[in-house]
């Protein structure tokens, strides 16, 4: 099987035993521009994907200035 990541609209799939960190930029994903969560608990990035689950990517939003 395998571990699938979305973000917004899109659907990714990677392999387990991976962490999130790894995942991510393997499909092309700044680690830094995403929340991963398992869930709807959130999880860090050197969590280890295991196989089937499916780890929803929250953009973060950051911009602005003063």
């Amino acid at each position: 099987m395998a571990v699938r990541l979305t973000l917004r609209d899109k659907e990714y799939t990677v392999n387990p035993g991976m962490t999130v960190r790894h995942a991510l930029k393997t499909v092309g994903i700044q680690p830094e521009s995403v929340i991963p969560t398992r869930d709807g608990e959130l999880i860090t990035d050197d969590e280890v994907l295991k196989d089937g689950e499916h780890i929803r990517l929250i953009a973060v939003i950051s911009g602005g200035g003063f």
